[in-house]
């Protein structure tokens, strides 16, 4: 890795940290769809719930049309008013499930998305607490128990409880899992004001993705916001070999419409740290 000194370009790498925030708090728990799949959960042999599989898919429907109304910016007063009904009636049904089948897989997944929830509204205090539940649901399962422990370990740190926040995320865990636990530790050692252990943690994640030819721009950003400047990481060969097509003239149409599109599709890279499966 190369160190340089601090520079506007470092300054910018921050501020489109903070500007995209809330995309990598949001990414986490997109991850979690990846990860979280049925045909992952038969294949663990899990004894499906017909009434609790019920339950959790209107919970999941109502979380959708919630999440859908709320990035409507122009809500006039009545939608604001049903928005705010909704997530109450939302918070309800999941609290019913989880207090009828807590121990079940779909407690587990109504709890992350009641977390989810609270973290797009900044109560990460209300979203520790809901993590900390769906931490003590025993699946049986590393994987599971790991996202868990790093969304929780996140939420400690939102909150301002860095110290707590290190003591989660010092947990054993999966290796599969070890580039995104280093990444969320350095980010609890730059709160802590330990840059150089900050550094060393973030070296460590991207090494990690570097195994796996996996790369990070958000912890590219936070290596080079420190003066690091990460060493390219080489994509995958593909086993396919490309066809090789006569070379056309340059054409370029739609310029405005491509990069509208550009940042969209970055929305569901990370929270990321992702979190692997």
């Amino acid at each position: 890795m190369a160190q340089t000194p601090r520079s506007p370009n470092a300054d910018n790498s921050m501020q489109a940290l903070k500007q995209y925030g809330s995309y990598i708090l949001t990414a986490i728990l997109l991850a979690l769809a990846g990860y979280f799949g049925w045909t992952y959960w038969q294949d663990n042999h899990a004894r499906v719930d017909t009434v609790a599989a019920d339950h959790y898919a209107d919970i999941q429907r109502l979380n959708e049309e919630v999440s859908l109304a709320a990035q409507n910016p122009d809500l006039e007063a009545e939608a604001q008013t049903a928005l705010v009904d909704s997530r109450t009636q939302l918070n309800e049904d999941i609290d019913a499930l989880v207090s009828t089948h807590g121990d079940s897989v779909y407690a587990w997944q109504a709890l992350m998305i009641k977390a989810r929830q609270q973290v797009d509204s900044d109560d990460f205090k209300g979203a520790t607490d809901t993590l900390k539940k769906a931490l003590a649901i025993d699946l049986g399962d590393a994987g599971l128990n790991a996202i868990t422990r790093l969304r929780y370990a996140s939420t400690l740190l939102a909150s301002g409880d860095a110290d707590a926040a290190l003591s989660e995320a010092n947990n054993d865990m999966p290796s599969s899992f070890e580039a995104s636990q280093q990444e969320l530790l350095g980010d609890i050692y730059l709160a802590k004001d330990d840059k150089k252990s900050a550094i060393k943690a973030y070296d460590n994640a991207w090494e990690l993705l570097r195994k796996r030819q996996e790369t990070r721009a958000v912890l590219a950003l936070k290596m080079e916001s420190l003066g690091i400047i990460p060493d390219p990481i080489s994509e995958p060969t593909s086993l396919v070999r490309a066809s090789v097509a006569p070379e056309q003239p340059l054409v370029i149409e739609n310029t405005t419409e491509s990069a509208g599109n550009g940042v969209a599709g970055n929305a569901s890279s990370d929270f990321s740290g992702n979190i692997e499966d």
